[in-house]
């Protein structure tokens, strides 16, 4: 698997042609009412020089009825981060449409209208903000000639507010749907031929805008995947390989079949290796009338496995392992700068350091479900995915029918961290479904997610800092093994991919004379997937704590020498000093996207005097800092701790500092940095998945601990970079710079340095 598996690869250049749309497309998408005014719009990728190479990305549509009901198709998975609610803003912003009006309605998973709708890697505002103005934009230019027309007045004395168009020099108004039958006549004007707003023109954009599906989340009538359900539906629940790529030797299910409301059991073969991104795991399938008699049914089950290859897996020797393999003089050369081993050899001061991460999984408030219908040779699924088009696709390979013979419906997510954009449990419910004839609603148990996730894979990683006779940091080698995400289609990979090293390894911005980064064997043991912000959680967390006890050994202040290290201001390609393969930019160009020098700057100085970096703190609190450009945004965060009795760590405060471009809605991103302090503080203090003997050995919460709300931040401070730079992305940037803040400051409370996680300050 390649980095453009979990964001989309495309070129910066971009352009797109809007259409009037037919009501019946309107119609399939959301079965609104027929009438009124339809603009779609298809984008396509282009080469640097604006011609159309190949049509990807999504049709959008916008409805205008005659009774000036405004409806926006919202074409991303919402899992919190409120991509139905930003998106669909920033085309009525640019409409001059009353926001309290829209209506926002949920795509299907389509690739010929809507493209990649895989709702990953932080890419959905930076990648549709322009093409969503545009169409707004479009679409109030036909209504402005309308109304000019019908006054016989210049379309430039014309404007749009409150959805509707007014006459500037007078106090003539006209409701957008009584424009819609001329409007609906109109040509549609080609993209250069319109103007879009200016910033100090945005009603919307750049404001605190609340998610629109919270009153029906807070009152109980949003439709999560566990909530969907159909006349005659049956219940699955799974009895899977405790071990990746293991197998089903035989199985006997009397005793299941006796529990009063289970139907039917079937075996499913599963992908076995390698364990595929989309497949199935091996396992046996209780079908009953509700869910507690297909569990106890489940319960009842007796399954002789074969566990494969991956029997006799054990994490903890994984690491001892792997430790010996970091601690090899050379490895796979990835990034190469200057003369490592002379600076080493000169050296006043050298320090090394190994970093030790466990295995992780994505453990989200809802487990993974899907209920599928398989009636003459069609399916149609209601489903928590990220994914649409990747499952609709799968689906059909699976059942061995047609694309376009199935349907995907998207329901709201209790969570996704990239385990949703796997499709492994809607193929179960489609599998089921046709196998048995009747709805199937495939349901995980918390313990089937904890036991068979894709998941984070376990880091170690050697980092080998020279200081020279002047005192300056001039060398860095850091060595790097951990199972790839790339494992879990091609057996044979053993080492990192691009997308992988780009992640908070071979992007260390500072002007650091010699620079080695290094990789080494680590074969894969279990089905590896993406989880928020990807292998920035385990590279950033060794970096950034090194780079603290650097900034020790060298007598600087942190923050002093994270600035001293970012240089002049400047923008930093990396190509040239990759030594194999490319520096993917998150599927950016680098030219379009650099990494900037200025604005990390920026961050920085702005946490540190948000956070009031430097004051005196009691004994036993301190304040950790670190800094880190993921997903094209620039993070610096600042962490308070206080350590009381038997080490327990509690955080008062955290200060982040965020330019992400142009800031599209203000609440989400406040949120999404919030949320993602609670995520990180889980992983950093509590989180970790163990094998023995090929299995998983926590279960549930009790054993796979999360944050508690007496141990979570108490304050949570998010301060916004003002930028008119091209928006980026919020939903897992937050994650990378809080863990090594955070042991930074433990450092400070305790003087105990952290080296593995979770942390633990009493073993």
């Amino acid at each position: 698997m390649k980095y453009q598996t979990f964001t989309q690869k495309k070129q910066d250049a971009v352009s797109s042609e809007v259409f009037k749309a037919s009501r019946r497309d309107f119609l399939k998408t959301g079965g609104m009412l027929a009438g009124g005014f339809v603009l779609g719009i298809n984008l396509f990728s282009c080469d640097e020089k604006g011609k159309k190479v190949a049509a990807f990305a999504p049709n959008v549509y916008l409805k205008i009825s005659s009774s000036n009901e405004i409806s926006i198709i919202a074409h991303r998975s919402e899992m919190g981060q409120g991509i139905r609610t930003s998106l669909p803003l920033v085309l009525a912003d640019e409409l001059g449409a009353d926001w309290s009006k829209v209506q926002i309605v949920q795509a299907e998973g389509d690739e010929k209208k809507y493209g990649n709708q895989n709702t990953d890697g932080s890419f959905s505002i930076r990648m549709f903000y322009k093409p969503m103005r545009e169409v707004g934009a479009i679409a109030k230019t036909m209504l402005l000639q309308a109304a000019a027309k019908k006054w016989q007045v210049p379309e430039t004395e014309c404007d749009t507010e409150n959805s509707q168009v007014v006459h500037k020099n007078s106090d003539k108004k006209l409701n957008f749907g009584d424009l819609v039958a001329e409007a609906s006549q109109l040509p549609v004007p080609a993209v250069k031929d319109v103007q879009l707003k200016s910033r100090d023109k945005f009603q919307i954009i750049g404001k605190e805008t609340p998610i629109v599906d919270l009153p029906a989340i807070v009152n109980g009538q949003a439709v999560f995947g566990i909530d969907a359900a159909v006349e005659g539906m049956k219940v699955a629940v799974i009895k899977r390989c405790p071990a990746a790529g293991g197998s089903v030797k035989s199985f006997t299910d009397e005793k299941a079949r006796s529990i009063p409301g289970v139907l039917k059991v079937v075996q499913i073969k599963g992908a076995g290796l390698p364990a595929t991104l989309n497949k199935p795991l091996a396992g046996v399938a209780v079908i009953a009338e509700n869910t507690w008699a297909a569990i106890k049914g489940r319960d009842l089950l007796d399954v002789v496995w074969d566990l494969g290859p991956n029997a006799s897996y054990d994490s903890a020797e994984e690491i001892k392992q792997l430790v010996k393999e970091v601690s090899q003089p050379k490895g796979t050369p990835r990034r190469s700068r200057g003369d490592f081993d002379s600076q080493k050899m000169s050296a006043k001061k050298v320090i090394e350091r190994t970093y030790i991460a466990p295995h992780l999984a994505h453990a989200t408030m809802e487990p993974p479900c899907a209920l599928a219908v398989f009636k003459d040779g069609s399916c149609e699924i209601w489903a928590c995915t990220q994914n649409p088009q990747g499952a609709r696709d799968v689906v059909a390979e699976v059942l061995g029918i047609p694309v376009d013979k199935v349907k995907i419906n998207v329901t709201l997510l209790g969570g996704g961290f990239g385990r949703k954009s796997k499709p492994d449990f809607i193929v179960e419910a489609a599998m089921l479904a046709k196998e048995t004839g009747n709805p199937v609603k495939v349901q995980w148990t918390r313990e089937d997610d904890i036991h068979h996730d894709y998941f984070h894979a376990l880091s170690v990683q050697r980092i080998v800092a020279t200081i020279d006779k002047d005192n300056k940091l001039s060398g860095w080698n850091q060595h790097i093994a951990y199972p790839s995400i790339s494992a879990t289609s091609d057996t044979k990979v053993v080492q990192p991919d691009d997308g992988e090293m780009m992640l908070g390894a071979v992007d260390l911005p500072y002007d650091i004379p010699a620079i080695r980064i290094e990789t080494h064997d680590a074969p894969s043991h279990l089905r590896v997937g993406w989880l928020r912000s990807v292998r920035n959680i385990p590279q950033v967390f060794a970096s950034a704590t090194m780079l603290d006890e650097v900034a020790e050994a060298r007598g600087m202040d942190p923050v002093a020498q994270a600035l001293e290290l970012l240089g002049a201001d400047r923008n930093i390609t990396f190509n040239q000093e990759i030594v194999k393969g490319t520096y993917p930019n998150y599927g950016e160009d680098i030219a379009a996207y650099p990494w900037e020098t200025r604005r990390m700057k920026a961050v920085i100085e702005r946490v540190a005097k948000e956070a009031g970096w430097g004051r005196k703190l009691p004994k036993g609190s301190g304040l950790g800092f670190a800094a880190h450009k993921s997903f094209l945004t620039y993070v610096a965060c600042i962490v308070e701790v206080k350590v009381g009795a038997g080490g327990k760590v509690t955080i008062p405060s955290v200060h982040y500092a965020v330019d992400c471009g142009t800031a599209v809605n203000i609440d989400r991103i406040k949120s999404q940095f919030e949320g993602g302090a609670q995520f990180a503080a889980s992983l950093a203090l509590k989180s970790a998945i163990t094998f023995k003997e090929g299995r998983v050995e926590q279960n549930n919460f009790d054993t796979y601990q999360i944050i508690r709300m007496p141990e979570s931040p108490k304050e949570i401070h998010v301060h916004i970079i003002d930028s008119d730079a091209k928006p980026t992305g919020v939903g897992e940037p937050p994650v990378p710079p809080f863990t090594p803040a955070l042991c930074n400051a433990i450092y400070k409370a305790t003087g105990k340095r952290i080296y593995n996680l979770p942390v633990d300050l009493v073993g």
